[in-house]
């Protein structure tokens, strides 16, 4: 709560700024036009409303936190120098008496009840205060001048509280939107990691249970081959072999499985480069569609610091589909550049690209727009796991017919 208190001071601040030009702009507007005012009290007034806003700039600028009694502190002392403003300019005859509103709606959004209501008496206690202060003399004894001179005051007093509340309402709106994006955002980031954790599950009790009959399997046709080779059957002894390559694959692909659902995002960051994370990724991918891969000549020879090897899967993965997805003779082409947090990777391809309707559930768990046989739909939903675990982002941008890009902005620290 004290950290949303130390966001709110930014927005005070220039409230309360404006607050402070718009009235000295009123009184120089007012006074002599209509009026005679005390321009010298009430330009002290601000003086010392401006003086306690540099205070407060300081304070919020070496501050870690902001406590709430700051901020009510803050409201209260400019009910207290809008009384006494008030007291010097008519007292309760002043229209702009309707300003304490403005204060006690601020307070109502930030505050809690308590400092509410503190606000909200000491508001009351203040209006009814300047009935004790008698300023007939400021506005003359004609009663018709007087009421004309009201009436504009109210206006214009209406027109300087629908600002300031205007704008408070504005921003109170763009900050709700954002906190639900951001919420949105944790929730959905929280349902992938559930579900990666389930994957780990999933992963961890299949390798387990398949391990016994494979290696079982394995043995039975390592006796078999050696039986058939003692009675000299070539064509049965290549199908043994044939049996034992193909259980060794499926012990390898259950061993990758497990590696990548549960990839060491906990792994300490090491000292790399982003052109070895990239040749490491590709290793062991085909040869076509070709890979190029181009660095930014800054970055190519700088030393990083990051958590190499679940990167190296996220990018192995990401790479992978881009050649599923290109022409056997179009390269994927393998990017990468400085940004403010660390690194850019793009992997763009030259496939046939997506519709919006199909983009929008990319990189949800086993769904897939490959072929039966040619993939289980969680490379992108593990790569985007692993960046997110890294503190990182993985973004998709692709259209009919013209390719996809899929970019990939990972924090890291240059040393």
């Amino acid at each position: 709560m004290e950290s949303a208190h130390k966001s709110n001071i930014a927005w005070l601040l220039r409230l309360r700024l404006g607050a402070v030009v718009s009235e000295a702009a009123l009184v120089l507007l007012v006074n002599g036009a209509t009026i005679p005012l005390p321009v010298g009290r009430l330009f002290v007034i601000f003086g010392v409303a401006l003086a306690t806003n540099v205070a407060l700039w300081l304070f919020s600028r070496r501050a870690s936190r902001v406590s709430e009694h700051v901020i009510g502190g803050v409201l209260a002392f400019d009910v207290a120098a809008l009384t006494l403003a008030l007291a010097i300019t008519g007292g309760p005859l002043n229209p702009f008496s309707s300003l304490y509103l403005v204060y006690i709606a601020l307070g109502a959004v930030v505050l809690s009840v308590r400092w509410t209501w503190i606000l909200v008496v000491l508001s009351g206690g203040a209006f009814a205060g300047l009935f004790v202060v008698s300023s007939e003399s400021l506005w003359g004894p004609d009663h018709a001048t007087h009421m004309r001179i009201h009436l504009k005051g109210m206006w214009l007093a209406f027109s300087v509280a629908a600002v300031f509340v205007g704008y408070f309402g504005g921003r109170i709106q763009r900050a709700l939107a954002e906190r639900e994006a951001e919420l949105a955002a944790i929730r959905a980031r929280q349902a992938r990691s559930e579900k990666l954790a389930a994957l780990a599950t999933l992963a961890a009790g299949a390798a387990h249970e398949l391990s016994t009959p494979l290696s079982t399997i394995a043995v039975v046709a390592r006796e078999l081959e050696t039986e058939l080779a003692r009675s000299h059957a070539n064509s049965l002894l290549e199908d043994a072999r044939l049996i034992r390559g193909e259980v060794a694959r499926c012990r390898k692909v259950l061993d990758q499985l497990s590696a990548d659902v549960g990839s060491g995002v906990g792994d300490a960051p090491q000292d790399t480069t982003i052109g070895d994370v990239i040749a490491r990724a590709k290793a062991g991918l085909p040869d076509h569609p070709p890979i190029v891969v181009e660095v930014a000549a800054p970055l190519d020879a700088r030393s990083l610091r990051l958590p190499s090897r679940p990167l190296e899967l996220a990018l192995r993965s990401v790479i992978e589909n881009a050649q599923q997805a290109s022409p056997s003779q179009a390269p994927v082409v393998v990017r990468a550049r400085s940004s403010a947090a660390g690194v850019t990777i793009e992997v763009a391809d030259r496939g046939t690209g997506m519709p919006a309707d199909v983009l929008a559930r990319v990189g949800e768990p086993f769904f897939t727009t490959k072929e039966p046989g040619r993939g289980m739909g969680l490379g992108v939903f593990l790569a985007r796991s692993v960046i997110e675990q890294l503190h990182g982002e993985l973004s998709i941008d692709s259209s009919p017919n013209g390719g996809t890009t899929v970019r990939l902005d990972v924090p890291c620290l240059t040393t």
